[in-house]
């Protein structure tokens, strides 16, 4: 979870149209944050998938086992009945399972769910999951998954976490839980993530770590419907789509848009992300969190209208925390940990009307075996006996750099960021970049109390801004919110960010 302990990851409020420093909304259809999407274009226009679905096959391909939808459970009944590597071509119409919870498809290696145009796979719901078990090399295409009751944490399809399944064309909506989970290379390709109850999916996969994940030209719009975080305020368990220690993952060319929290986060020792081409906005909280993780490349996308909800939400109740649209919690670069770059490298994207652009915060008390560390039990990439991570050792080196997270090594560069505050409605703390850490004061062992984190953040540990485009009314924070900087004191000592960027005072400027 974000900034745990310290500041706790925040529900994702809704919007208030009132608030200290802040008024009015745009009129247009709104998301739940209140921000209007528009269809997007580039490289993202293709993921304009949810209402404009490509249709399935009209007629069964050769050696395909048609499935009826007018005989209950014929899809699971004929899967049983069927050999591994069998294609499933599914008629038009309501296909539904038997009327108990735990009935599901439990696929087999190599098969494939083809879904004729119009084929429906309906949950009633009634039952948990959809398609499940730990076969590999599945493939479902064209259909639409709804109306499933997966519990929290759980997945509709893919409930197993099986390897090697891709989901093309596909719609997964209006279920419980996540519409999807995610196993080693698996790919999600030109489907719809819509209005489920948690996540659009759940890259998570029991005791081990997700490799070589695609995820590809798809829509991910209106998820965490059931609202968890107010449920169970600072579970940071919503958003689109969550990431729990994958290690190596293309997301890109994505439309994610008007979801309830995050619309992307990864959160936990993820590693090698590109994050490329993606339209990202109206999100509630931040457009993307990458969190406690390593080693990204985020370039070529556009970011507006983010964090609205989220940063509204924290201004009315007095916290002048520098929320913003991309959010980077105890990430860095680490040559350590193999992947396509050494660092995390933020350029050549568009930021526009955000709720501020990139904040880089590190928690000085969240740390291996801290009570801060909210990933209960986990620990670095770098440190394979996570017990060692104790006095008197971790005072020492190499485990007093091992033992945390740190947010080192980013390189934010060649990006344009914009700002109409008319367009945000907000007059205060919505222009912010920041870099910053707590004050350390806790557990009583901790070798990280006081300034050490926040001074070696925010000056030693190579975070680079440069070459920037900025427009608008920007300020920015260097380890304390309550006095932020405008340009000139940003570009000169000691911080010298921004070397080479250039500054307008209004967003058409």
């Amino acid at each position: 979870m974000a900034r745990a302990v310290a500041r706790v990851a925040a529900p994702a409020l809704a919007l208030l149209l009132v608030v200290t420093g802040c008024t009015g909304t745009p009129s247009g259809p709104a998301g739940p944050s209140g921000a209007s999407s528009a269809p997007p274009s580039g490289p993202a226009a293709a993921a304009r998938v949810c209402d404009h679905a490509a249709p399935g096959p009209a007629t069964a391909p050769p050696g395909a086992v048609t499935v009826d939808p007018a005989v209950v459970d014929d899809l699971a009944a004929k899967t049983r009945n069927s050999p591994p590597n069998t294609t499933f071509w599914l008629l038009p119409g309501t296909h539904t399972l038997q009327p108990d919870r735990y009935a599901q498809v439990m696929a087999k290696e190599g098969n494939t769910y083809l879904g004729a145009p119009g084929a429906v796979l309906d949950g009633r719901r009634t039952n948990n999951y959809a398609f499940s078990g730990t076969a590999p090399r599945v493939t479902i295409r064209h259909l639409t998954v709804q109306g499933f009751v997966a519990p929290h944490d759980e997945g509709v399809v893919n409930h197993d976490m099986a390897d090697g399944w891709v989901i093309e064309n596909t719609t997964v909506q209006d279920n419980s839980g996540a519409g999807l989970m995610a196993g080693a290379h698996q790919q999600l390709r030109a489907s719809c993530l819509r209005r489920n109850g948690q996540y659009g999916m759940n890259a998570y996969k029991t005791g081990d770590s997700i490799k070589g994940l695609v995820v590809e030209g798809n829509e991910v719009t209106g998820n965490n419907t059931d609202d968890w975080e107010r449920q169970q305020p600072g579970c940071g368990c919503t958003g689109g789509i969550k990431f729990w220690a994958v290690d190596g993952a293309d997301v890109r060319g994505n439309w994610v848009h008007d979801n309830r929290g995050p619309g992307l986060w990864a959160d936990n020792n993820n590693n090698d992300f590109l994050i490329e081409d993606n339209l990202l906005e109206a999100n509630d909280g931040a457009a993307l969190v990458y969190e406690t993780s390593y080693n990204a490349v985020v370039r070529g996308n556009t970011v507006r209208r983010n964090t609205w909800a989220e940063g509204r939400g924290h201004t009315a109740d007095g916290d002048n925390f520098p929320y913003a649209a991309v959010y980077l919690s105890e990430s860095g670069g680490e040559p350590r940990v193999p992947a396509r770059t050494d660092r995390i490298e933020i350029h050549h994207n568009v930021l526009e009307d955000n709720w501020s652009g990139i904040t880089l915060w590190e928690n000085a008390d969240r740390f291996c075996n801290s009570p801060a560390n909210t990933s209960t039990g986990y620990c670095t990439r770098l440190v394979k006996d996570t017990a060692s991570c104790a006095e008197p050792a971790i005072g020492t080196a190499p485990l007093y750099g091992d033992c945390r997270w740190k947010t080192q090594r980013v390189d934010i560069h060649d990006n344009r960021f914009s700002l109409d505050p008319s367009v945000v409605g907000c007059t205060t703390e919505c222009g912010r970049m920041a870099v910053l850490s707590n004050y350390g004061t806790y557990p009583d062992w901790s070798p990280y109390k006081g300034k050490r984190v926040a001074e070696a953040l925010t000056l030693g540990q190579d975070n680079r801004w440069h070459d920037n485009d900025y427009r608008g009314p920007w300020s920015f924070v260097a380890d304390d919110p309550d006095r932020p900087l405008d340009p000139a004191r940003w570009q000169g000592d000691p911080y010298r960010q921004d070397t080479g960027s250039t500054f307008a005072p209004r967003a058409g400027g």
